[in-house]
């Protein structure tokens, strides 16, 4: 668990220093982290490290749209989220790789 909140440590630094990026959460612990992006489903698509994927936690690290994916099916009702909503779940990889691999979906989109 350590190395997942080291890892998410890292990309909530990178995350709230980038302008485009808004409503950063991380309680502080753990590999869960959420922000949002005019640009979601492009960066999802443009990591390397982050794999897409529906079900997230494990050691590896994982990225989400959930609008796109896990909650299409409630579109237009409460329980629905935001298209902008990007979903980590950062894994036990060098923190650094990690935030380059971020930044670098980041410029692109």
């Amino acid at each position: 668990m350590d190395a997942h909140a080291r890892s998410a440590a890292a990309v909530v630094e990178l995350l709230r220093a980038t302008p485009a990026v808004s409503d950063v959460r991380w309680p502080g612990f753990s590999g869960m982290v959420s922000f949002r992006h005019p640009r979601a489903a492009e960066i999802a698509a443009r990591t390397r490290l982050f794999t897409l994927a529906e079900s997230l936690g494990g050691v590896e690290s994982l990225i989400e749209v959930p609008q796109a994916m896990t909650h299409q099916s409630v579109e237009g009702s409460d329980a629905a989220v935001p298209r902008d909503l990007v979903r980590l779940s950062c894994g036990i990889e060098e923190p650094a790789d990690l935030v380059d691999d971020l930044r670098s979906a980041l410029s692109q989109a």
